[in-house]
């Protein structure tokens, strides 16, 4: 299948339109829209992701010193907010369908709210996960039986072939599976490791508003949607949380209760040994190929991030102070605020531009690895 960005234009157009001049700006900009292919327009895109990895917090894991969080990867700008726009409405719509029983019986799922944290509802395609032993003795993990779950929709297809040709996430690790978990005031998700029915690494994608999401070795449930944790991660509007390494297998994560309305896409891949019966993989979801940091026939290099790592007293907690920055336009990077800013994202102290080309072929088993 051609390799195309399929939310390309509808981003480009949104763009232009998004200043009280957008009049003037239209005509300007569609003279530039004309000189552009669509992978170019993609491209200059893709050169503006960030990403931040240097996430660190050791705790003591069988008497060794372990970071717990090594693997976790946030990044920033995958997707616009045009784009998040229309994955929001196509949300709200299943959401909708899903309580008129239009759905197959297990893709929708919405539990009577009978206390604080409890009530969160949930869209699952590409294959039913159990939370716990169902009524009909069905253990937890992957329910062998795809008749009651509704195939991956066409929209979550672009984001997943976005996600891998932007570099979130490896060619060798394309889902096959995803959740919508709809959060209202006061839902959460208690503490857990994913189940190693599915591999890893995961991602999930954070819409409507920004929270926390806490991991620790030994999470502690304090109340109702209430937890304490080793350390929070805050998960602004729009990015994408990869979970690898320690960060998926040996530390919990888990959601306190949100202040208000939040919608989160969890993108997983099954094992192969763990699939339903009859299972057959998706035919657009085949070959996709990341996207290359080139310019003519010369690599484009990414600048190189220097990081003074400097240890509490206590020795608890890494505490990185970062050297300033400089974006593209040669402007200085100081702040250490949220990633978004009024609508718009900022480039706060610590993130960098992504790296080339995370993913790399190992010389002896062939296999795609991480940097």
């Amino acid at each position: 299948m051609a390799q195309e960005d399929e939310f390309g234009e509808e981003e480009f157009e949104s763009k232009n339109n998004s200043s009280p001049s957008s009049v003037v700006t239209t005509t300007k900009s569609s003279s530039e829209k004309s000189t552009l292919s669509r992978e170019q327009r993609e491209y200059i895109r893709f050169k503006n992701v960030r990403c931040k990895k240097d996430f660190v917090r050791f705790e003591r894991i069988k008497g060794t010193s372990v970071n717990i969080v090594e693997g976790l990867e946030l990044h920033y700008n995958i997707f616009s907010a045009a784009e998040q726009r229309r994955i929001v409405s196509f949300v709200t719509s299943l959401q909708e369908i899903g309580r008129k029983g239009q759905l197959k019986d297990r893709t929708y799922s919405a539990p009577q709210k009978w206390m604080r944290g409890k009530g969160r509802q949930t869209i699952q395609f590409g294959c039913c996960y159990n939370y716990a032993k169902d009524k009909y003795g069905n253990p937890p993990g992957i329910l062998n039986d795809l008749s009651v779950i509704d195939p991956m929709p066409d929209l979550f297809k672009v984001m997943i072939r976005r996600l891998i040709r932007w570099h979130v996430l490896p060619p060798t690790c394309v889902p096959d599976s995803c959740i919508v978990n709809i959060y209202e005031e006061g839902d959460c998700i208690p503490p857990h490791i994913d189940n190693h029915d599915f591999v890893r690494p995961f991602c999930t994608v954070s819409f409507l508003s920004e929270c926390d999401i806490l991991f620790g070795s030994n999470l502690k449930v304090v109340g109702a949607g209430e937890f304490a944790g080793s350390i929070p991660i805050s998960l602004p509007v729009g990015s994408v949380l990869v979970l690898n390494g320690n960060g998926a297998d040996v530390a919990k994560h888990c959601v306190p209760a949100v202040p208000t309305k939040r919608i989160s896409i969890t993108f997983r891949r099954m094992d192969v040994s763990k699939r339903p019966s009859g299972y057959v993989e998706e035919p657009d979801l085949q070959g996709i190929q990341p996207l290359v940091y080139e310019s003519g026939h010369q690599t484009i290099q990414p600048p190189i991030k220097e990081v003074n790592k400097e240890r509490w007293s206590n020795g608890s907690v890494a505490n990185y102070q970062l050297k300033r920055q400089t974006d593209r336009r040669g402007a200085r990077i100081d702040s250490p605020e949220s990633a978004m800013r009024g609508g718009r994202f900022s480039e706060p102290r610590g993130w960098t531009q992504r790296p080339t080309n995370r993913w790399t072929k190992n010389p002896v088993n062939g296999r795609m690895s991480s940097e």
